[in-house]
């Protein structure tokens, strides 16, 4: 079961084919609908794949707002092709304070084509919020509310807060094996059988991977990596090291404060991280019935819930949220991945994972500990207001609060994606100016994941371009023996 990510949907297909992911068992099914949203008064609402069936569905919840979808479609997804190229190569550096002739040059052929109304758009975008975004193009609160049910993942801020729009260009930028625009699709063999394509495309290269070997120590002396120190002593050494745990582990928790800058400390520190999300796993006795759901709908078109009502609803779970108090109404993804891959539970049992939106990391009143059980006991009401069936069926379940986040998979203060993806924590400014080009003050040492540029989400985009940018220093002769 995947426990913590759920959904493939911006996995590079560059990734997918250079380490030949699919010859190592990754096997992906797209999701259709993409995006399916139950709603208070009974309705399920199916956002299709196809754009025309989609078009369909909307027709019946407003006329206008369908012809303006269509308008607002291609609109989106020619400004996502302008950013596409950014996400597999470093930002610009501005570390200098002058962008060299080559960076102006590389970036100005992305935007060759561009013209100034779509320079316009594309800068509301990056600043302006999904809620005004939706409010100035769209009259039907269904039709705003299935936008709203594919953004603002697990970033601070409201629908209506500035910078939230951005997710409408990130998710349609192209992803899987296809290189399709807005992919989403359910990995056979849950989320893990991506890391387990990975591995085994690496073994076969000579890669030796060690698991249940955490680091205690990445060993920095006189400026320059020269290995790490596992949690039981064992030293490993090494010309270069790649750190794809967060900005904050990695500098804050594994490096001697004395071995770094104490300006790039100071900037480490203030990456807002506080994660905003939490996980409930269900395993269930019988499929979840959301009502609803036409009767027509196949297993497939039946693994897909978000509970989440309107615009207003999202803005004040956020507002409750960001005061320390766990919302009484939550925002609540399921998945049922088993009605998509049966291999996943034993015939007639099923598998739910249950994505919350807007929780605090900090609580304003007692613990995570404490409060455990009365969000895990919020999720399963929430969710029983559309699938009834839903807490009688229930085997067992699992509650990761934003602390168990942290506790169980490194993710300091639980945030997925090593830190906000807000517009002055993005780009040139990630993980913090001056240092967006995966190396850092540590000679030999590189940060590939989340923490980076183009931010979080399985996306493999981090680790390539890391990676690219070690085997370009590396022929620059930076890592010859003896250099360490």
């Amino acid at each position: 079961a995947s426990t913590t990510s759920y959904i493939a949907s911006m996995l590079r297909p560059e990734v997918i084919r250079d380490l030949k992911l699919a010859e190592f068992g990754l096997r992906m099914v797209p999701c259709d609908p993409a995006i399916q949203v139950a709603f208070p008064d009974g309705r399920v609402v199916p956002w299709w794949a196809d754009r025309d069936r989609a078009v369909a569905e909307f027709r019946k919840h407003s006329r206008k707002d369908a012809e303006r979808f269509v308008q607002v479609d291609d609109q989106l997804k020619k400004l996502a092709r302008y950013l596409q190229p950014f996400f597999l190569e470093p930002p610009p550096d501005v570390a200098q304070g002058v962008l060299g002739f080559s960076e102006l040059l590389r970036m100005g052929t992305r935007f060759r084509n561009i013209s100034n109304c779509e320079v316009f758009q594309l800068v509301s975008f990056l600043t302006g919020s999904l809620g005004e975004f939706l409010d100035r193009n769209y009259e039907s609160g269904t039709i705003k509310t299935m936008f709203l049910a594919n953004n603002v993942y697990g970033k601070h801020g409201g629908p209506y807060q500035p910078g939230s729009a951005i997710g409408l260009l990130f998710h349609l930028l192209s992803g899987g094996e296809h290189e399709l625009q807005g992919f989403q699709g359910h990995v056979i063999g849950g989320m893990g059988a991506i890391s387990n394509a990975l591995a085994a495309s690496g073994r076969k290269l000579g890669v030796e991977i060690r698991t249940s070997a955490p680091v205690a120590q990445i060993d920095s002396r006189n400026g320059r990596a020269r290995g790490v120190v596992l949690e039981d002593g064992t030293e490993i050494r090494g010309r270069v090291v790649l750190s794809n745990a967060d900005p904050k582990r990695t500098f804050l928790k594994m490096i001697p404060a004395s071995e770094l800058p104490g300006e790039f400390l100071q900037a480490i520190r203030g990456i807002r991280m506080a994660g905003p999300c939490a996980k409930v796993n269900l395993a269930l006795s019988e499929e979840p019935r959301f009502t609803g759901t036409p009767s027509s709908h196949t297993p497939l078109e039946r693994t897909f819930y978000t509970l989440v009502p309107s615009l207003e609803f999202a803005e004040r779970c956020y507002d409750i949220a960001k005061f320390g108090d766990i919302p009484g109404e939550l925002w609540v993804d399921c998945v049922i991945a088993s009605n998509a891959d049966h291999t996943l539970a034993p015939a007639g049992t099923h598998i739910m994972t249950c994505f919350v939106q807007y929780v605090p990391y900090h609580l304003r009143e007692g613990t995570w500990d404490e409060k455990r059980a009365l969000l895990g006991d919020r999720v399963i009401r929430k969710i029983a207001e559309h699938a009834p069936n839903v807490p009688n069926s229930i085997i067992a379940h699992q509650v990761l609060t934003p602390l168990d986040l942290e506790r169980t998979y490194g993710l300091t203060e639980g945030n997925i994606f090593h830190g906000d993806l807000s517009v002055d924590q993005l780009f040139f400014m990630r993980p913090v100016p001056g240092w967006s080009q995966y190396r850092t003050p540590i000679e030999g040492l590189y940060l590939c994941g989340a923490g980076t540029h183009p931010g979080g989400g399985v996306t493999g985009a981090p680790g390539h371009n890391a990676a690219h940018q070690v085997l370009r220093d590396w022929k620059k002769g930076r890592f010859k023996a003896g250099a360490a």
